[in-house]
């Protein structure tokens, strides 16, 4: 899943212990860690900066809201897949490993990980650790919980990161050994996400198919589900018998605001204390409001088209790089985006790069900027595929501009290049079923897709393109593609991995599997009541709402 802008230099997180490691797995760890988010960089005369973190919080306070732009359908760690889902279930379910603010890993519930050999992954796991509804973690609820992402009939959206997976075993009270078919450099990273929970066996069993949906989720983190007022919000309670730092407000409540005014004169009035991921036609007047303070931290991020559908005239690579020749890149940033990004012809945010050998960085980062409209060039090449007056749908939502405004260029661009582009609204609530349902993408081409990393790994995204892969709506399948995924995914040393990556990145730039538009940083708004919450992507599986407190 998967910003070039003015960067602030990163202070080093603070750290519960490092990961205790086996010799031979050092150098595996050593090489997944490496990335600790991308150097500093000047200024680039975009009127923002990146922020690495907000003000520390100067004590507890006793409850905060929080605005989110949809409601999730489900809190099933099996499908959280998307922000609004993340944002929430980060603070109650905790997963074996843990991305922090600083977007490296460090130990979660698992107090060590070790890698006997290539196809071991060893998980010692912190003792005493309580869940919401009672019970003790054991080896058997990280069996359990690991099992649920696997089996196929919980058709869970991080399949894909147990694909290499042959067998999950307890080895210990507080031991859980996994044998993968073959090495796996990316399995280990996804532990510190939604795809590493552990939930309480008896817990989820108990819930049965509600589980997700009513009553209490039974993991561990320093919040538990409480009230859910459907369509209104969703409270969570802290957690007092918590084995971590104690949580600094006693509840964070998220009030769901589907239209972005609503969210943004919740934000100026009080109403809600903060948020992620506000409305980019907002920035200015939250920025220049005096009610609070807007932060952009690293997002690893990029803004792109999404190809839904090569059965139609997108199956012809020239119609992609027509359109992708035929957009306003800079004034979509301008427009959609508040200024705040920059105009990119890669599908992978600069920041995943960082440590590459140079040549890989230059492969891939290094050629000339994202061109220019050249709308002659385009139209020749839909009058080539003989693509003028096809038909191609497009869907929007009213989420906001960096998707309705994108969703507008790309019928600008195809309209000036010949093609009857076809715009289709979709409510906030329901498009966020484009990622997991097949159906709701029916009669649909292309959407707006913002996608963002969920490990410092370019793999996380280029692997979105190899046959069968999750993310891969379109069904694009080639051999040597796949290939390529295989063997960068066997590869633990993270220089050389990654120039195998410098490759397929290419590649799928000359595919153009994806539109790739811009790159887009994180924002959050905090009022003058709080303070603490991170500023980088790192919230989608951090417990960040912990942090959060008093400003004063």
């Amino acid at each position: 899943m998967t910003t070039s802008h003015v960067l602030g230099r990163r202070r080093p997180p603070g750290r519960r212990g490092r990961i205790a490691v086996t010799t031979a797995a050092l150098s595996c760890l050593a090489a997944l860690t490496a990335c600790s988010g991308p150097p500093e960089v000047s200024g680039d005369g975009t009127g923002y900066r990146l922020s690495a973190s907000t003000p520390e919080a100067h004590g507890e306070i006793e409850s905060f809201t929080w605005a989110v732009y949809a409601e999730p359908p489900t809190l099933d760690y099996t499908v959280a897949y998307d922000y609004p889902q993340n944002t929430i279930l980060s603070n109650v379910c905790e997963s074996l490993m843990r991305w922090t603010p600083g977007l490296t890993m460090e130990p979660g519930l698992a107090k060590k990980a070790s890698n006997p050999d290539p196809r071991t992954w060893v998980y010692d796991l912190r003792a005493g650790v309580r869940f919401h509804n009672g019970g003790e973690m054991t080896a058997d609820d990280v069996v359990y919980s690991l099992g649920r992402q696997m089996d196929p009939k919980n058709a869970a959206a991080w399949t894909q990161v147990f694909q290499n997976v042959a067998s999950v075993r307890k080895t210990g009270p507080l031991q859980v050994t996994v044998e993968l078919k073959k090495p796996d450099s990316q399995f280990p990273q996804y532990m510190a996400t939604a795809a590493g929970v552990v939930a309480s066996k008896a817990g989820v069993e108990a819930a049965g198919q509600d589980y997700g949906t009513a009553g209490g989720l039974a993991c561990t983190g320093p919040f538990e589900l409480g009230a859910w007022n459907k369509g209104q919000s969703i409270e969570l309670d802290r957690f007092d018998g918590y084995w971590g730092k104690r949580a600094k407000s006693g509840k964070a409540v998220f009030r769901v605001l589907t239209d972005p005014s609503a969210r943004t004169n919740a934000l100026l009035s009080g109403e809600a204390d903060g948020g992620y991921l506000i409305p980019t036609e907002s920035y200015g007047r939250l920025r220049d409001s005096g009610a609070g303070s807007l932060y952009f931290g690293e997002g690893l991020t990029t803004v792109n088209v999404n190809v839904t559908s090569m059965r139609g005239p997108l199956g012809d690579v020239r119609v992609r790089r027509a359109l992708s020749l035929a957009l306003d890149r800079s004034g979509f940033v301008e427009a959609g985006l508040g200024g705040a990004g920059s105009g990119t012809g890669s599908l992978t945010p600069r920041a995943v790069w960082a440590g590459a050998p140079e040549p890989a960085r230059k492969a891939v980062l290094g050629g000339p900027p994202p061109a220019r409209q050249d709308i002659a060039k385009a139209k020749a090449l839909i009058k080539e595929a003989g693509a003028t007056g096809r038909t191609l749908t497009v869907a929007t939502s009213p989420i906001g501009q960096d998707v309705s405004l994108l969703a507008t260029a790309v019928q600008a661009a195809g309209t000036q290049i010949g093609l009857d582009i076809r715009l289709k609204t979709i409510a906030p609530n329901a498009f966020t079923a484009l990622f997991t349902d097949p159906a709701a993408r029916e009669g649909i081409d292309l959407f707006p897709y913002t996608s963002y990393c969920n490990i410092s790994d370019p793999l996380d995204l280029l692997a979105n393109f190899k046959t069968g892969a999750h993310l891969n709506f379109a069904g694009y399948s080639d051999k040597e593609y796949d290939r390529l995924v295989d063997r960068a995914t066997a590869v633990y040393q993270r220089e050389r991995r990654m120039e195998i990556e410098a490759v397929l990145a290419r590649q799928a730039a000359d595919k153009v599997l994806w539109i790739p538009v811009a790159e887009w940083p994180t924002s959050v708004f905090l009022n003058k009541r709080i303070t603490g919450a991170p500023t980088t992507i790192a919230y989608m599986y951090y417990p960040w709402a912990a942090d959060v407190g008093a400003a004063q």
